[in-house]
């Protein structure tokens, strides 16, 4: 079907939202039609995620329900238990395209189990097991800005499905017309049947006992002041309930930032990764003087922290904060006697060299794995299959996700939290602040710089042009960084390392590594740098150049 004919479809069929009305009686621009309607908005590894508005190529409750419908038409196809759980966080239509998904599941009779309020994204990891469900969908953008939403499936594992299953339920979707060909019942029909339930009070609070278990402190008093911002997202109930049960109580919550609203007014960009989205807290923190501050993304699966630092605070990088949590749990297992055999750790191939100093000082493997938690949660499953849960001790990405324990399977800045505020205590208690727990490592491992650098490209040139750059690169890769010589390319759409095929290269010289991989969740190239030399100052310049060098020939 061609463009105009299938936005002329829309302006028929679509009339079940009067939002998306709207918009297609006011569209008369040739290339904002083009823009919504020149593909189907791609169902990735890990689902969907988009603007929000009318349009194949747009978030909206066509394109949701097309979606669950083919992962129902998927799921009819296998032995799993016929239930999917739904979670939602604090974005716009959030709780709508909730149950829009749960109306779709009830019609095929297979049981929805909605979360009654919005939770963290690890709340649904944990619900899919917890409530033995074949699937599990969570509504949310995680860090985007305040005009995207998303829509992450789960396994029966609570894991991000793997690739092989992303690709039938993307057969089954493609298969599938966006108005005809999807089941349907109102909400009150399907709670009715019995096919649209509300998940318990007890499964989020048998979430945070899965939490508290992952403590390290031991049941110790915490001295310890913190300002905590939930950036307008689902991170309030858990993070504040997990606080409070480890014996933190002198918590401050950022005002403007505490209460959910998915327009994000104090921070366009709600990503803790970005000092921007800190400033509010940053600014509180001026005044009441915590040990902390804690900030977690709209659907509380990434943590970002800032610590003390002379008269002001210093933001810690997600790949820095990765490295003192590794190190704090490597020292408390083994000061707990609770350090298991062969202990495994589990971080990202753009996730700092440091891990590799660290873990190999406490005797720790650490496996690397593609970007995106899902792949470390598949090495938890691996060591669950074969009888060696208990050997994984963490794992991290450098943009700001953990996990220390097997509960739940995807990054969880609820259990990241507690820990994180066990370890500020435990250095308060030696008299050190993070940043000086942190510099007294560089000191002991050497100096690592990570820096990431994003070039967004929007809109269908923008895909163009991100495709362009990635050939280029294959084609004509740099001979030299920083006047030192490439020794080493590695493509990993060739398979590296047993890991999966991914749009991703790698260029080592003997003093830096860089990769270069298009985001599977936004409209960026992104460029990881990672230098390590004898001075920080010496590792960041060396970053800023390689950074010059690359831009200047390759992503302009």
């Amino acid at each position: 079907m061609d463009i105009q004919s299938c936005f002329a479809l829309w302006k028929e069929k679509a009339v079940d939202d009067p939002d998306l009305v709207s918009e297609l009686s006011g569209l008369n621009d040739e290339k904002e039609i083009f823009e919504r309607f020149y593909r189907d908005l791609e169902f990735g590894t890990g689902g969907l995620r988009g603007v929000i508005g009318a349009g194949t190529n747009r978030m909206n409750i066509y394109v949701i329900r097309r979606a669950t419908q083919g992962l129902c038409n998927y799921l009819k196809g296998t032995d799993l238990p016929q239930s999917v759980a739904i979670g939602y966080d604090s974005r716009i239509k959030s709780d709508l395209f909730a149950m829009e998904a749960a109306r779709v599941i009830a019609a095929n009779g297979i049981t929805a189990c909605i979360y009654p309020r919005l939770e963290p994204t690890p709340a649904l990891s944990w619900a899919v097991r917890y409530l033995g469900c074949g699937a599990g969908i969570c509504v949310t953008a995680s860090h985007n800005p305040a005009k995207y939403n998303g829509y992450k499936v789960y396994g029966s594992d609570g894991c991000q499905i793997t690739l092989d299953v992303a690709a039938a339920v993307l057969k089954e979707i493609n298969a599938l017309d966006m108005f005809d060909a999807v089941n349907l019942v109102t909400e009150e029909e399907g709670r009715a049947a019995g096919k649209i339930v509300t998940i318990g009070e007890d499964c989020l609070q048998s979430f945070l006992d899965a939490v508290q278990q992952r403590s390290l402190s031991g049941g110790e008093k915490l001295d310890l002041k913190v300002v905590y911002t939930p950036l307008n997202g689902a991170g309030l109930e858990c993070v504040k309930k997990i606080l409070t049960r480890i014996g933190i109580t002198d918590v401050t919550v950022v005002p403007e930032q505490e209460h959910p609203d998915g327009r994000f007014p104090t921070c366009p960009y709600p990503n803790p990764e970005i000092r921007e989205a800190m400033e509010k807290g940053l600014a509180l923190c001026r005044k009441v003087k915590p040990d902390l501050l804690l900030g977690t993304d709209p659907d509380c699966d990434r943590m970002g922290v800032a610590v003390p630092e002379g008269d002001d605070y210093r933001l810690i990088s997600g790949n820095e904060m990765g490295v003192l949590l590794l190190d704090y749990i490597c020292r408390k297992r083994l000061e707990n006697g609770k350090m298991p055999e062969k202990p495994v750790a589990v971080t990202t191939i753009v996730s700092t060299d440091m891990a590799n100093a660290v873990a190999a000082d406490y005797g720790v493997e650490l496996r690397r794995v593609l970007t995106g938690f899902k792949f470390i949660g598949e090495q938890i499953a691996l060591l669950e299959a074969a009888g060696e849960i208990d050997r994984y001790i963490f794992g991290f990405e450098e943009s700001y996700g953990y996990l220390s324990g097997g509960h739940v399977r995807d990054k969880d800045a609820v259990n990241a939290s507690m820990l994180c505020c066990e370890m500020t205590a435990w250095y308060k208690a030696k008299g050190m602040t993070l940043a000086q727990a942190m510099d007294a490592l560089y000191e002991k491992y050497g100096y690592y710089r990570n820096d990431l650098a994003s070039f967004t490209f929007e809109g269908a040139e923008g895909m163009q042009k991100m495709a362009s750059i990635m050939e280029n690169l294959r084609a004509n890769p740099p001979k030299t960084l920083d006047g030192k010589a490439v020794v080493k390319v590695v493509d990993y759409q060739t398979g590296v390392n047993g890991l999966p095929k991914s749009n991703v290269l790698e260029f080592q010289t003997d003093a830096t590594k860089v990769l270069v991989r298009p985001s599977g969740t936004e409209p960026k190239v992104k460029v990881y740098l990672s230098a390590r030399a004898a001075n920080m100052a010496a590792a960041v310049k060396r970053n800023q150049q390689i950074l010059e060098e690359l831009t200047g020939k390759y992503l302009k």
